[in-house]
């Protein structure tokens, strides 16, 4: 095997012999198995089966995850059972033993659940510092006799209200006025209070940047740096006033960026520019790190004052893979657990080479990161106070001890709160424990002295980069976490802006034509505006469009598939090419949110690239032979297809249409809705250029009540494909089913007719990730999305909670334009649409009790987003789709009733449910009627491939777009016979 290591440095050796001299201080007596088969306690138990079964540690994981949110020892014992008992699950004989029960309200069950309870209690208190404060100064009082410092954490991963980022506010206030004053009472301990003979703050706290402010995202920069600044700065001045010093975390690494630049800026501000008691994080698994760090040291220079920079190699690295591959971006973190460790020691190295500018907080349990940082230290004399170091509360508290005894300052990281708000930290530090990779497990493994001081190396047959593995690469949206992307998107929005008012024609036979009638697009926050005006096709002109795709239909089939397909995959380029214009139009034409209209472009991409590669798949046809006989099984095209797409996806629906017709070698008409002509003008544009032949595709904007009904009625049009409403798509179906004089066949519908659809959250649900989820899925897009939520069905024992973070949550959102970053919820469609949804608001006000309604700004067409309580299973707001930012609240008492409330409509498009108890995640998969289901996750956004959509029932007829069955639609199945005997003689395989 081939490997490579960390480059040699001047201080190998001393590092070396620092780091026998840590890892003696930090080693059990005894081997470590054997100290585990010693004890009794049931949290090192569980620990230990986590280390030696890894299915069992990921079912014990979720449990744990799980636990806080249960309200019983029946519930817990249901749960555990529930967890453990999974056939990929083996089981240590006294954990079987103990989840043996035959209920949870039987008192074996009571006992299970009180063991294990208790065990995870007390394991969580070995990480987590105290529940309270005057606990967390118990804890402090204890580290400071060891000599060791201390910072505290709030734990809590998602502040998604502004309610919930106020409190976070005041309670780092109040955590550093506690602090300060139980520090006055402090004996001075030199080591850690004071440093070349100027004192310390004995008390620090560490902030996270984004808890104030619950809107915080990349993509509203200024926004967001606006919204939390002033508090940063509160922060900081506070912290003066009391003693306290304050250092910010860095949490994911979209927010790293923003949060480096706002802390840069103010810490430049002439208040805060003389300040050395602040902290900044870098991540060193980030391959961006060193120039993060480099970048920090250049502006120090130029403040003049140092920060401390504390460094670590980063706490999210799952989260920040799985993101990754899910978009198709770069990996921002290393994939080898061995280059964080390099790039670790390099940034150690960089730091203290430069602690003039920068001070260095070294926060590691790697002995030898540890005894790294310590050899540079000493052999460059760096004064006391630049330098210190720091481990996590109950990771490494021998280490701590055997470096505060070399005579370092060490200081340690205390979270503190519930166990709930901290359940999600708890995991990740048992994660760390318990990975193979992990040096703390390794050391307590007993792991040969000489293999844990190593430097670390890389092995090269690993990949640089954690491998997809998809059987379909879909495009990858922008990620706006890159300032270069994210300006050039807005940058661009002000581009098309100066091209509104322009005229698009219909693209019939090969050219543009003019048109008597025409309709101007307005844009839905401003309808002063006008995009674009269209030209709108007559009945004459759409049975010239008929008789030309007539015309073109035989060349066309007879053109190869590998033709066809590749005229879909240059039309995908030019869409990535111009994915920014297509964004801007989109976001001005129908109001959506930038970032939702960028993934309507990546839709649209991948069904141009996914309809080509399933046409290339279908052509081979299937050939069943028998001797004598040969068996042909193939498809051709149907004829002449009619699109009629809606305006909520202006651009990644028609396209889907459009482009899985062409491919299968249909002629296709597009008739887009008219309040959307001009994107649709642009994708008739991008596949004309892509090479689409003269008469095969034509772009007819028109009225749907007159030229739409015309074209389905047409005897010579083959199928319809249409998306939209119930009413429309039924009358639809209704009109294609009559024969028309001279009409040869049997036309083919395919409706995709809208839902009433219904996420639920039971007991065992996670409502951080609920109560956000549903917010996104009701009101992104002001709810205009066949997929959003407008029905959300709570068990009881929930329902209050729930409710509560559910308002707060809805009146922190944004309403306003769509052109403006910060804005959340844009307008509704048109004034029609604006008012059937007042009416529909007015309707359930009468239903059930308003919990919150936001205004609706002017001008434009807005709708403030609302939520109504305590609406009954048969109020209309439950029943009929609404297509706006309303949402219905239902109680149930149990998971029965939830499940019959949520298959209680005539719909059956898409559905979600919340919960973490398995049987729960099993029943709504067997016995949930809708089309696609999401289980702990928002419920719209389906991807091509990944997530074929469409529903059922009255939510539509035909198959799931973005799938393996939808071409077939398109396709008729042809079967060809034929006897290859003469005279008896026919060819036998082998027979020779």
């Amino acid at each position: 095997m081939v490997t490579q290591t960390s480059n040699s440095t001047p201080y190998d050796a001393k590092t070396q012999d620092i780091a026998r001299e840590l890892l003696a201080a930090t080693r059990e007596t005894g081997g470590f198995f054997a100290k585990v088969r010693e004890q009794m306690r049931w949290d090192d138990k569980l620990l230990d089966w986590a280390m030696g079964n890894p299915g069992l540690r990921v079912q014990l994981f979720r449990f744990i995850d799980c636990l806080p949110a249960l309200r019983s020892k029946a519930e817990i014992a249901r749960h555990l059972q529930e967890y453990l008992t999974t056939e990929d699950v083996e089981l240590p004989e006294a954990l079987k033993k103990l989840i043996s029960f035959s209920g949870g309200d039987s008192v074996a069950g009571q006992v299970a659940a009180t063991t294990v309870a208790t065990g995870v209690e007390t394991l969580a208190y070995k990480y987590i510092s105290g529940e309270t404060l005057p606990k967390v100064i118990e804890t402090v009082k204890r580290l400071r006799k060891d000599k060791l410092a201390f910072t505290i954490d709030l734990l809590g991963e998602a502040v998604i209200t502004e309610q919930e980022a106020q409190r976070y506010f005041e309670r780092y206030r109040e955590l550093m006025t506690t602090l300060a004053a139980a520090a006055q009472d402090w004996r001075a301990i030199p080591q850690i209070d004071e440093a070349d003979g100027e004192p310390l703050p004995r008390a620090q706290v560490s902030v996270k940047l984004t808890a104030f402010y619950s809107q915080f995202n990349a993509l509203d920069a200024q926004g967001s740096e606006d919204r939390v600044s002033d508090r940063v700065r509160e922060i900081l001045r506070h912290s003066q006033a009391t003693g306290a010093a304050v250092h910010f975390d860095m949490e994911q690494y979209e927010y790293k960026d923003l949060i480096l630049s706002i802390l840069k800026k103010i810490l430049l501000e002439p208040e805060f520019r003389d300040r050395s008691d602040v902290g900044v994080t870098l991540q060193a698994y980030l391959r961006e790190s060193e120039a993060d760090l480099q970048g920090l040291i250049d502006w120090a220079k130029e403040r003049g004052t140092p920060v401390t920079v504390r460094l670590v190699k980063g706490a999210y690295w799952d989260r920040e893979t799985i993101r990754a591959q899910q978009h198709d971006w770069p990996q921002p973190v290393y994939n080898d657990k061995a280059a964080t460790d390099i790039n670790f020691e390099r940034l150690t190295r960089l730091l203290l080479e430069h602690h003039e500018y920068l001070y260095a907080a070294i926060g590691s349990h790697n002995v030898r990161s540890q005894a790294l940082a310590c050899a540079i230290a000493e052999s460059l004399n760096i004064p006391r106070r630049r330098v210190e170091m720091q481990v996590l509360y109950g990771m490494g508290d021998k280490l701590a001890k055997a470096l505060a005894k070399r005579g370092h300052r060490v200081r340690v990281y205390c979270p503190y709160g519930e166990l709930l708000p901290g359940m999600s930290y708890l995991i990740r530090r048992l994660l760390e424990n318990t990975a193979n990779s992990s040096f703390l497990r390794q050391n307590l493994e007993n792991r040969p002295i000489e293999e844990l001081i190593a430097p670390p190396q890389l092995d090269a047959e690993k990949p640089e980069f954690a491998p997809l593995g998809l059987p379909f690469a879909n495009a990858s949206d922008c990620d706006y976490a890159q300032a270069e992307i994210r300006d050039r998107a807005w940058e661009t929005v002000s581009q098309v802006r100066q091209q509104l008012g322009q005229s698009y024609q219909p693209w019939l036979n090969g050219e543009f034509v003019q048109t008597q009638e025409t309709a101007q697009s307005l844009n839905p926050s401003n309808p002063e505006e006008v995009v674009g005006t269209v030209g709108l096709i007559s009945i004459e002109q759409a049975d010239e469009a008929v008789a030309t795709a007539k015309a073109a239909f035989t060349g066309w089939r007879q053109t190869p598939v590998a033709e066809r397909a590749g005229i879909l995959r240059k039309a995908a380029e030019l869409m990535e090419q111009r994915r920014h214009e297509l964004n801007a139009w989109m976001l001005l034409e129908v109001g959506k949110p930038l970032a939702e209209c960028d993934g309507e472009v990546s839709e649209a991409i991948d069904f141009c690239r996914y309809y080509a590669s399933e046409m290339e798949r279908l052509q081979t046809g299937t050939a069943y032979d028998i001797p004598g006989e040969n068996n042909r099984y193939h498809y051709q095209p149907r004829g002449i297809s009619l699109i009629i797409s809606p305006w909520n996806f202006p651009l990644a629906i028609p396209t889907g249409m459009t482009v899985a017709s062409l491919v299968a070698g249909n002629c296709t008409l597009l008739k887009p809705a008219e309040v959307s002509s001009v994107i649709a003008a642009k994708l008739a544009q991008i596949l004309i250029e892509a090479g689409i032949p003269k008469g095969v595709f034509q772009f007819i904007p028109g009225k749907g009540s007159t030229v739409g009904a015309h074209l389905v009625k047409h005897r010579d049009v083959h199928m319809i494909t249409f998306t939209g409403s119930q009413e429309v798509g039924c009358q639809i179906y209704r009109d294609a089913a009559m024969l028309q004089p001279g009409q040869k066949h049997l036309k083919r519908v395919i409706a995709e007719m809208g839902g009433k659809n219904g996420i639920i959250i039971d007991e065992s649900a996670d409502l951080d990730e609920a109560v956000a989820g549903v917010v996104q899925s009701a009101f992104g897009y002001s709810g205009q999305k066949c997929s959003a939520c407008s029905r959300v069905i709570v068990l009881e024992s929930v329902y209050e909670t729930f409710v509560d973070r559910l308002t707060e949550a809805v009146r922190s959102l944004n309403v306003g334009d769509a052109s403006k970053p910060g804005t959340q919820v844009g307008p509704v469609i048109d004034a029609k649409a604006q008012q059937r949804i007042r009416e529909y608001i007015a309707q359930g006000k009468q239903e059930g009790t308003v919990a919150v309604e936001l205004s609706s700004p002017e001008p434009g067409y807005f709708v403030g987003p609302i939520v109504i309580t305590g609406v009954t299973p048969e109020a209309a707001i439950a029943q009929e789709e609404i297509f706006g930012p309303v949402l219905a609240v239902l109680k149930v008492a149990d998971f029965d009733e939830a499940l019959a409330v949520a298959n209680g409509t005539n719909y059956a498009l898409t559905g979600g449910i919340y919960s973490r108890t398995p049987s729960h995640i099993d029943r709504a998969m067997a016995e949930f009627e809708v089309g696609n289901l999401y289980v702990n996750r928002g419920i719209t956004g389906a991807i091509v491939s990944r997530q074929p959509f469409g529903g059922f029932k009255l939510s539509g007829v035909g198959s799931k777009a973005g799938g393996p069955d939808y071409l077939l639609q398109f396709l008729e199945p042809r079967t060809m016979t034929e006897n290859i005997q003469r005279h008896g003689f026919a060819p036998i395989e082998g027979a020779e």
